[in-house]
């Protein structure tokens, strides 16, 4: 009797310790379910609502909007007012703000796509952008500008007077838009303003088409480029924020915090201060 009693403790020992085994893997295989949510929370902050991070598409060649600096560490680092909008957006959503320097042809293709979760960049809200994004509403106004070399300034007082001309400009900008409309213009269209000065000076350019303060910024920065008297007129002088198209949400909280920003003069603060960078750049 001893050792059949020894014997059934021994077996319910063992159908305990399977038990224990069972629950255990039980339990690791539900381990990599919760890191796939985890890794859904973080694609982007346009998906889900719930990421830690929000992704923004800038073209960092377009002060005092977005540009390079080197900061008081001698690292390289992305500045400008579209810089300053986007840390408040950020802050407003309780995201980890990441910038993402790319072509400005590309920016929409990559919000498309949801690689980006916005696109701050100088955007103008033509009728063409508007079918392919969603667009917030307009934070910033200025005027277009025509550059030419000091010496030929006079020669450029009237936008009849680029009839004809080489005209540079960025490519997909409401610029390039700008020198479509001029008669007989030749346009060469590069990707970074800073190309696009390069081509003015060495006189492959009559011209070049920027916007206000971007012109402004590069004339005090590079010696013999002047702005003329010509004026470009557009209808699409304002700036706004590329949203996905269909996120609601998202475009509803990035206009939140424009409508803050403008109400308070925080905007016009950031442009004064963008512009007293880039002209020390």
């Amino acid at each position: 009797m001893r050792k059949w009693g020894i014997l059934i403790v021994a077996l319910m020992m063992v159908s305990v310790l399977a038990a224990c085994g069972q629950n255990k893997n039980a339990g690791t295989g539900n381990a990599p379910a919760k890191q796939g949510n985890a890794a859904e929370a973080n694609q982007g902050t346009a998906d889900t609502g719930n990421a830690k991070k929000l992704i923004i598409g800038m073209s960092a060649d377009f002060p005092p909007y977005e540009f390079h600096i080197k900061n008081e560490k001698g690292e390289d680092e992305i500045v400008g007012f579209d810089v300053d909008i986007a840390k408040e957006i950020a802050k407003d959503l309780g995201a980890e703000l990441e910038i993402k320097d790319m072509i400005f042809d590309s920016l929409l293709n990559e919000l498309e796509s949801g690689r980006v979760d916005l696109v701050i960049s100088g955007l103008s809200p033509t009728p063409e952008r508007a079918k392919q994004v969603d667009l917030s509403q307009i934070y910033y106004k200025a005027e277009q500008s025509v550059v030419s070399l000091t010496e030929n300034k006079d020669k450029y007082a009237s936008m009849e007077s680029l009839e004809g001309t080489k005209i540079g400009v960025q490519k997909s900008s409401i610029q390039e838009g700008i020198a479509k409309t001029v008669p007989g213009a030749k346009l060469t269209s590069l990707n970074k303003i800073s190309d696009i000065v390069m081509q003015l000076k060495s006189g492959r350019v009559d011209v070049a088409i920027l916007e206000g303060p971007v012109a402004g910024s590069f004339v005090k920065n590079v010696e013999g480029i002047s702005i003329t008297d010509a004026k470009p007129v557009t209808d699409d002088e304002g700036y706004v924020i590329g949203v996905k198209k269909g996120n609601k949400e998202m475009l509803d909280q990035v206009n939140a915090t424009l409508d803050r920003l403008i109400k308070d003069g925080s905007i016009d603060k950031f442009v004064a201060e963008a512009s007293a960078l880039a002209e020390k750049k």
